[in-house]
């Protein structure tokens, strides 16, 4: 019998907070947050995007698609697909018509913790995808189960319905509601100073003296009798 297990759509993100996160790039949130950057195995399909969205999330187990495509069906503006292959690494479960369905929905991207197929489509679509790879091996309706708006495991990182995704070329982040606007006012401030110290040392200074890196080092020889 299968097993099927639906729980209700997440609150879509304040429009205010998704602009802001879509000035942040995920590198420079790694300079100080250490949880919640998927596998980086996990790779965008169409280079120099950024999105930012509202986890839905979806398990898909083994060869089966059922629940893939009720999930389509439930999708709104805004909406980040989050997909658990539940260990699959085989099946292909999303591809040009699930790509198209969920632009349609207004979806405005998907991660799957396994493989995507159809390339073309999904590049010809302008949909952003995030995935570990391509087969050419595609799921089926075999009425299996699965889940939607469970907590997920997505690249090693337990994901949560109405979780922001913030995904760009560097990888995939994901953040619970109420640290999101922290984060991004963190990470803004860090990126307004290093276009400060990139003005500076195209003006000739030297990064090292910048940053205090040079200090350091020449305080430890100094103090190790090599200087």
């Amino acid at each position: 019998m299968p097993d099927y297990r639906i729980n209700p759509m997440p609150a879509p993100l304040p429009q205010k907070l998704v602009d802001k996160l879509l000035q942040v790039e995920t590198a420079t949130v790694g300079h100080f947050r250490h949880w919640g950057f998927m596998d980086r195995r996990i790779q965008g399909l169409l280079p120099g995007k950024r999105v930012v969205g509202c986890a839905v999330t979806v398990q898909v187990p083994s060869q089966d698609s059922t629940m893939m495509h009720h999930a389509l069906g439930q999708l709104r503006a805004g909406d980040f697909v989050v997909v658990d292959r539940l260990g699959d690494d085989k099946h292909a479960c999303w591809g040009g018509g699930v790509t198209k369905a969920a632009k349609a929905a207004r979806a405005v991207a998907g991660v799957v913790d396994g493989a995507c197929t159809d390339l073309a489509e999904i590049r010809e679509s302008d949909f952003p995808m995030w995935c570990k790879g391509i087969s050419p091996i595609t799921t089926r309706i075999y009425n299996l189960g699965g889940t939607l708006n469970s907590i997920v495991s997505c690249g090693g990182v337990a994901v949560k319905p109405g979780d922001v995704v913030l995904a760009d070329d560097s990888g995939v982040l994901v953040l619970p509601l109420e640290d999101a606007d922290v984060v991004a006012d963190q990470a803004l401030a860090m990126q307004e100073r290093g276009r400060v110290n990139e003005g500076r040392v195209a003006g000739g200074e030297k990064l090292g003296l910048i940053s205090g890196a040079t200090r350091m080092v020449e305080e430890y020889l100094a103090s190790a009798g090599r200087k």
